[in-house]
């Protein structure tokens, strides 16, 4: 199960895999695949082969051993000939928007927890999303509304949300997210909804289009976002957003990652055992040292930022709901002061501005 029922507890306590879970299983850093336990079948990798039958019973977490070949090999879990072991990690929303089916372009961590913080989700919220994609957005809005909470997503294209709620079920999220079908630029999203929602999402082609029926969604002081890829879009969704929105700013991601290596530098030494050995001292050890080749090495860890990274991924673009005055109100309001109040106020405002400011 992905997401707690329970919020004091979490997901994959004292959880041990059995028939039919998903598991993902993490070779390295940049190569992990999600992967359904099914007894009798077998991973095949550049690390090995790992029979599914040895992972159930076995916690979440845990590091198996390949198999010398499909069909035998060392004990449960044991090391075989082959080698190679891989980690069976639970899945988490980090860990799905890494292996997940893009059917589309999707959102990454970066832009994701940006949404989740400043869309100011806590359980037991009602968000919509409009443009289900592959889902990576929408499992990580689940966990943040979980246990009690609802995310209503929709998207025009039928395969997309049939394959979107495959995977829900898949990970346990059926009671949480609602996946329904419908053009939400052209229709709006559903009346029943209406003035219910806490905060509302857009990943539309035209999110212009769709502005309008979102405030009508939101409660009072809700959050809106929009996600585009083009600054265009951003432009043309800003001026939607000015009649009924406030708080209107966008952002852009960029994240940068570092390697991290914990490595030596032959004769370093550190800044302390420098300061603290005289000048005569130290010529003679680095002498003695080059005559014996026994060179000292000091740990050290070495930083740089990683070769390759992310760039552009798309803008997003928040607004909070302006809190609404019903103008016909106010105007009946007005007009219903009685005529000798309205004289009493007037002879008050002369007074106040001939005393104070000389007027």
């Amino acid at each position: 199960m992905m997401v707690p029922l329970d919020p004091s507890s979490k997901p994959t306590s004292q959880r041990r895999i059995a028939e039919g879970d998903t598991v993902v299983v993490y070779e390295r850093h940049d190569a992990m695949r999600a992967v359904a336990v099914r007894p009798g079948a077998v991973l095949q990798n550049r690390f090995g082969v790992f029979r599914h039958d040895d992972w159930i019973g076995r916690p979440f977490g845990c590091k198996v051993h390949s198999a010398a070949s499909a069909g035998g090999g060392g004990a449960r879990g044991g090391k075989g000939k082959g080698g190679g072991f891989v980690h069976l990690l639970a899945p988490t929303p980090e860990l799905w928007t890494l292996v997940l089916s893009h059917r589309t372009q999707i959102l990454y961590l970066a832009d994701i927890s940006l949404v989740v913080s400043y869309l100011e989700l806590v359980p037991g919220c009602l968000v919509l999303e409009s443009g289900t994609g592959s889902g990576s957005l929408t499992t990580s809005l689940a966990r943040a509304v979980a246990p009690h909470g609802r995310v209503c997503t929709f998207d025009f294209h039928d395969q997309r949300a049939a394959s979107a709620r495959e995977d829900f079920e898949r990970n346990d999220l059926t009671s949480i997210i609602t996946v329904a079908v419908r053009d939400i630029q052209g229709q709006g999203f559903p009346e029943e909804h209406t003035g219910a929602a806490d905060a509302v999402f857009l990943d539309l082609p035209q999110p212009w289009l769709a502005i309008p029926s979102a405030g009508t969604m939101l409660k009072q002081d809700g959050v809106l976002c929009s996600f585009s890829p083009c600054i265009e879009q951003v432009q043309r969704a800003c001026e939607a957003m000015r009649s009924c929105f406030t708080d209107i700013r966008t952002f852009e991601i960029l994240l940068r990652t570092y390697e991290v290596r914990e490595g030596g530098l032959k004769g370093a030494t550190t800044n302390e055992e420098s300061n603290a050995v005289p000048l005569a001292q130290k010529k003679r050890k680095l002498l003695a040292a080059a005559e014996t080749l026994d060179v000292k090495q000091n740990s050290s860890v070495m930083v740089r930022p990683c070769s390759t990274a992310r760039g552009h991924t798309g803008y997003l673009t928040f607004a909070r709901l302006r809190k609404l005055v019903d103008s016909h109100l106010h105007n009946r309001r007005k007009l219903s002061v009685q005529p000798h109040v309205q004289e009493y106020l007037r002879k008050y405002w002369e007074e106040y501005l001939r005393r104070y400011w000389e007027v």
